[in-house]
């Protein structure tokens, strides 16, 4: 008869938490590799490396938190806006190797909406069916959707002097399109622009104004004792690694699954991509939204988004010049377009009033649905 332990007990207990749960996805990884070795269907591979990505991009966000919370509310508020998209970018730098820009862009729009929309709409749902509203900080929350406003106009730029002075904007449906050497030096001028604000932004919400940003709040159980520095460190690059091979294997087989299920590689990066690489952090903002916790779930959503059109749409930017066929120009398609500068005017009135129901929660993935619909048949 076997026996169990009361550290076993914890962790069965925790991985069937709200916080747990993606650990239960990875012998998924594993079995991602040894289809990508056996040269299995392409979407065989595709399903289980899209999966595989959410246990390493939630243990690389629990060693970021592990570090922050012995690093200081500065440090440690620096660490996790800095890794909070890493799955993210990580995923966006190898199909930007493989030239498939277009994929990338459409995973920018794409994590832009599904935190606006989807994850906020999700947490704002599950928040209030059980509340008949619920309040969060109004300030910090219209600070954020204001930066990511600002960055909307940065972001549209390029495509406007593209429709106005340039054969126009990219087919959805398009792998790559070298744009003229004017719009790629306008792109990275922008990029630059995008990066300084971000950096501005680090100094607003972790130096001079870090209270709206950082207030207090009960520690959550994580299951089991707190990591220390070199745990946390290891954990950290371990999951890095693993989320790098997770990515490479995911992006080669974007193409070829897209095609088998029918589907435009388009509406793959704007809504499949978006959304495995950042499911972990989704989870968590419903998580406190269910806890009561709204503002906590809000500032996840509304700076998350902040931060791929601040920080990750730039770097990805200057790091074509690098790698991959050429340079990719911050040129959106009207798709994208109209769903982002729509998606965050909307972010932007919600914000402002500092409370939520549940149907305005249903009203945001109401529109989503709309979004991917709209997607689907591009």
């Amino acid at each position: 008869m076997t026996t169990q332990t009361p550290e076993t007990t914890t962790k069965r207990s925790f991985l069937l938490t709200g916080e747990g749960w993606p650990y239960l996805l990875v012998p998924l990884i594993p079995v991602a590799i040894v289809l990508e070795l056996v040269h299995a269907d392409a979407v065989l591979i595709f399903a289980a490396s899209a999966l595989g990505v959410i246990p390493t991009a939630a243990l690389m966000g629990r060693a970021t938190e592990e570090l922050a919370a012995r690093s200081g509310p500065g440090i440690g508020g620096f660490l996790n806006v800095t890794f909070g998209n890493a799955p993210e970018l990580i995923i966006a730098l190898f199909a930007l190797n493989a030239g498939l820009h277009e994929v990338v862009k459409a995973s920018v729009a794409g994590s832009i909406l599904g935190n606006i929309l989807l994850v906020m709409g999700v947490s704002m749902l599950a928040g209030g069916l059980r509340r008949d509203r619920q309040f969060f900080e109004a300030r910090a929350a219209s600070a954020q959707s204001l930066m990511l406003l600002l960055a909307t106009v940065a972001l549209i730029m390029p495509a406007i002097f593209e429709l106005i002075s340039g054969p126009g904007l990219p087919d959805p449906t398009a792998r790559a399109v070298n744009f003229p050497a004017d719009v790629k030096t306008l792109s990275v001028g922008v990029a630059v622009i995008l990066l300084l604000s971000y950096a501005a932004g680090l100094l607003f919400s972790l130096k001079t104004h870090k209270d709206l940003f950082n207030p207090s709040h009960e520690e959550d159980d994580h299951g089991g004792e707190p990591w220390t520095v070199r745990r946390s460190v290891i954990m950290l690059a371990g999951a890095g690694v693993a989320v790098g091979v997770m990515s490479e294997i995911l992006v080669s087989s974007i193409t070829e699954a897209s095609e088998s299920l029918g589907l435009s590689p388009f509406f793959v990066g704007v809504i499949v991509v978006a959304i495995v690489g950042n499911a972990a952090e989704h989870w968590v903002a419903v998580y406190f939204a269910m806890k009561d916790k709204i503002g906590l779930a809000v500032n996840i959503a509304v700076g998350s988004a902040a931060q791929i059109a601040l920080f990750v749409a730039p770097v990805l930017v200057l790091a074509s010049f690098f790698i991959g066929p050429f340079p990719m120009a911050l040129v959106f398609n009207g798709f994208e377009l109209g769903a982002i500068v729509l998606a965050i005017l909307i972010a932007d009135e919600i914000t402002q009033r500092g409370e939520s129901t549940w149907y305005e929660g249903l009203q945001l993935l109401a529109i989503y649905a709309v979004l991917g619909l709209t997607f689907f048949f591009v």
